[in-house]
């Protein structure tokens, strides 16, 4: 990679990495090795795309992000059942409320079909279970 090409890479993952902080403050360390051990054939224009160029400050906030991303794995059905789980934890913790997940959840029957939004609700009521007591719920 040339020197500019480095630096404006460099600079898109760090913006990534707040970006994923903001999703999930626990997210303090964010290891881009740790992601390539887990996806070892993913080309870094791949990671460039997805940590650099799509989840930036600008346009959307954290929990609208969030609340597309529940909507998207709604309608994968039981595909994306772990990955739904920790999105809605992550809405959750972004400001979401359990209604408006909830809704969103609701509005992809219409495209997902009711199995996948039950099972998606299900999945949501768990998680909500699980975060009872916390001040978002």
């Amino acid at each position: 990679m040339t020197d500019p090409f480095t630096k404006m890479f460099q600079q898109m993952l760090a913006q990534g990495q707040e970006m994923a902080r903001t999703f999930n403050p626990a997210l303090e360390h964010f290891d881009l090795k740790a992601v390539e051990k887990m996806f070892p054939t993913m080309p870094a224009d791949m990671l460039e795309m997805w940590f650099g160029k799509t989840f930036n400050r600008d346009g959307l906030d954290a929990r609208t992000r969030l609340l597309v991303t529940i909507a998207a794995m709604t309608v994968q059905g039981a595909l994306a059942e772990p990955q739904l789980r920790m999105t809605i934890r992550h809405a959750i913790e972004a400001g979401a409320t359990p209604r408006e997940i909830a809704e969103v959840i609701y509005q992809m029957g219409m495209f997902a079909g009711l199995p996948a939004m039950q099972k998606a609700l299900e999945i949501a009521q768990g998680v909500f279970t699980e975060s009872e007591g916390s001040p978002q719920t």
